[in-house]
């Protein structure tokens, strides 16, 4: 199998392309994120705290290696780690070694984390379709998470 060609390789104008796309990705999703952010959908816990409880509630048996959930979240290990400590004694998660190296950490969520998940998922579901809903039409929207699974899953692929 060939290799894909490099990015030089394959010419001025899809690497200009390929900058100008990431970039309308990237600033739609900071001004998401922003009015997301600013949303009162949050109480009692924060956006970063509910991606958080999101990501475990999509993953077996609603647990994770610390440092999986790491990969999925926008938090550097160690704020994670804290953030992940003021979860447990809110009751939201639980920490536990990992019984298949006792080096790592398994955060699992509670039956109140799920709780929590559900209810505040709901409010910002809302949100979704009223910040996103109004400008992509349905045949969009299944482009647009079509386009961003193929992009998000093709990283492991593409060599450093």
């Amino acid at each position: 199998m060939t290799p894909p060609p490099s990015p030089e390789a394959a010419g001025p104008h899809l690497t200009e392309l390929a900058a100008e796309s990431w970039e309308a990705l990237f600033r739609a999703q900071s001004a998401l994120l922003r009015r997301f952010a600013a949303d009162d959908v949050w109480d009692p816990i924060s956006l970063r705290e509910y991606d958080v409880l999101f990501t475990l509630s999509r993953c077996p048996d609603h647990r994770a290696r610390l440092r999986d959930l790491n990969r999925e979240v926008l938090l550097s290990q160690p704020s994670l780690s804290r953030m992940v400590e003021r979860m447990e004694a809110a009751g939201l998660v639980t920490r536990e070694p990992d019984r298949s190296d006792g080096r790592g950490t398994v955060v699992a969520l509670t039956a109140d984390g799920e709780a929590m998940q559900r209810s505040v998922g709901r409010r910002h579901a809302a949100s979704i379709r009223r910040f996103v809903g109004p400008a992509l039409d349905e045949d969009e929207l299944r482009t647009l998470q079509r386009l961003c699974d193929k992009l998000r899953l093709a990283q492991s692929s593409i060599p450093d």
